[in-house]
Order: C-alpha cells, then sequence, then structure tokens
C-alpha cells in the first residue's frame, strides 16, 4: 500500500511538478482553499479551519503553502499576509494533527535562502551560518521555527528545510518575467547586475524535496541552490545568448525600480552566494548544476 503524501501550496509551480513525479510511488493529496478535483481538501488558514479527511493516514506533509514575496509592493498587510500564509499555516496543520493524535514520518518545507540576508558580498554561506537582519531575514527565521516545532512537539520523526533561492521556469516566476524583454531585445541587467541570484532549475528543486521525501536520514536545513554562482547580469546575459537575442540596452537602474516596488526592490537589487555543499554531500546530484545548460533546456522550445 502506498504512503500517503500531502502537499500545501497546490496551485505553486513546485507542486505542480513535484506531485506528477510522486504519484507513482505515494498516493498524493493537496489541501487548497477551493477543492475542484478528488485528491483535493479545503482549508483555510486566516479562519483557521481544515478539511479533517485531509490528514487520515498521512505520513508526510510538503508544505509548500505561502504568500509570494515578490508579486506586491511590501505593505505592512502584505508583510503580514506573506509570514501568516507561511506561519499560520503551519501552525494549523501541527495543531490538527495534534488534536488527532497522529504522527507524522516526516515533515518538509520550504524555507528561503534569504535566511542569510540579501547583503551583496564576497561571503558564500553554508547551513553554519546566521541569519541576516532584513524583512525576508525575518520571514524565513519565523518560518523555519514553525517547522521545527513538528518535531520538537514530537508530531513528526524528522523535519527538513529547503532553503531555496530563484527556481528558474519558464513556465512561472523571475525567468518567465524576464523574457518578453529579452526575446523583444531590450532586455538589461537590473541595477548594477552585480547581485548574485541563488538558482535552481525547476527539475532540481522537485528532485530535492523527492530526495529528502526518501532518505530518512536526512534532517535539518539545507540550500536548496545550484553549485554555480551566477549574478544578475549573468542570467540577463546567457538567456539573450541562448536565445539569440542582443542585449544593448543600459541597466536598469536602481532608483527606478525603488520608486516602482519600494522595500520589495531589496528582492532584486540584492542577493548573496550560498554553497549547495551540504546536499550534495548527503548525496543529491543535480541534473541542472551549471546556469548556461540549465536555460538551454527551459528555453529549447
Amino acid at each position: 500500500m502506498k504512503e500517503i503524501v500531502l502537499i500545501t501550496g497546490a496551485n505553486g509551480l513546485i507542486a505542480k511538478e513535484l506531485s506528477k513525479r510522486l504519484e507513482k510511488e505515494y498516493t498524493v493529496r493537496f489541501l487548497t482553499r477551493k477543492k475542484q478535483n478528488a485528491n483535493e481538501f479545503e482549508w483555510n488558514v486566516n479562519a483557521g479551519t481544515i478539511d479533517g479527511t485531509a490528514l487520515e493516514n498521512v505520513s508526510h506533509i510538503i508544505h509548500l503553502a505561502g504568500a509570494g514575496v515578490a508579486e506586491k509592493r511590501w505593505t505592512e498587510d502584505r508583510k503580514k499576509e506573506i509570514i501568516s500564509s507561511r506561519v499560520g499555516s503551519a501552525g494549523l496543520l501541527l495543531k490538527t494533527l495534534q488534536k488527532k493524535n497522529q504522527k507524522l514520518k516526516s515533515f518538509v518545507s520550504a524555507s528561503g535562502i534569504n535566511y542569510y540576508g540579501t547583503e551583496t558580498t564576497e561571503k558564500i554561506f553554508t547551513e553554519k551560518d546566521g541569519p541576516g537582519h532584513d524583512f525576508l531575514s525575518k520571514v524565513t527565521i519565523v518560518w523555519e521555527q514553525s517547522a521545527d516545532e513538528f518535531k520538537n512537539q514530537r508530531v513528526a520523526e524528522r523535519v527538513v528545510k529547503l532553503r531555496t533561492g530563484v527556481v528558474l521556469s519558464e513556465k512561472e516566476g523571475a525567468l518567465k518575467k524576464m523574457l518578453p524583454t529579452i526575446k523583444a531585445g531590450i532586455g538589461s541587467p537590473l541595477g548594477t547586475g552585480k547581485q548574485y541570484m541563488p538558482w535552481i532549475h525547476i527539475q532540481d528543486i522537485c528532485s530535492m524535496y523527492e530526495f529528502a521525501l526518501k532518505n530518512s536520514e536526512l534532517d535539518g536545513a539545507f540550500n536548496a541552490v545550484a553549485p554555480e554562482h551566477a549574478t544578475n547580469k549573468d542570467l540577463t546575459v546567457q538567456a539573450a545568448e541562448v536565445l539569440k537575442k542582443p542585449l544593448f540596452m543600459p541597466n536598469v537602474p536602481a532608483f527606478v525600480l525603488k520608486l516602482l516596488f519600494g522595500e520589495l526592490s531589496v528582492a532584486v537589487l540584492e542577493g548573496s552566494r550560498a554553497s549547495s555543499g551540504k546536499i550534495q554531500h548527503a548525496g543529491f546530484q543535480f541534473k541542472f548544476p551549471d546556469l548556461k545548460e540549465a536555460l538551454k533546456d527551459l528555453l529549447k522550445n
């Protein structure tokens, strides 16, 4: 009999791609705000409600729910939503499992590479480094703390936190947003272009979740970023090269982005390098460790 995996954040890119991989070996369920399919169950984090049948006989939870950090300006209300959509949703799951006196084999949670802060320096961060002090760091700290409670409260045997960088996909996210201007021949780096963009191919991040699920010795935080470090300029230039498009426009000035996005602009104007060594030492192998090859794969059509 297949083990049951419950995935939150059902409408997100990773959840959609990951479920395709897992369905062969696991029974996959989703938690969503509006049920559309037989394997979906409704929950409302703000109201504190969840369809309890979603958790029946569940062995593993993959927690991907969370409002997008780069989708809207960071008003005070938006900041609260970014945090509550992660922390509140984990808390609701934990409380419901405790009421049912139910245990999990594993709780695998999304996290952010912004844990270390977004300041561009020469440092390459590892999991041994402490957190930064900006807003995204604070989000990630409480996000991970909410995941750790599953182990602290002995609800899950282990907790894995994947500190994810920029997920590259032609379907959603940063790369898709860049493509129209690059294809039109008017693409350009943002700000100085020297800020690092810790990145990972969509297939590799899905493989990493599968790896975390299947390897029972994995526990704790892991940087979910490709081994090759790249800047915003690297990504822009190499995407243009793969698409065979010219790149002659000047960089988009930082002040323009600050005017457009306010505090959110830090998410695109700053970025740190992070090491993928720990997950590789645990046995994970990247299919796309090289940015150029990753872009060729994603943009081949």
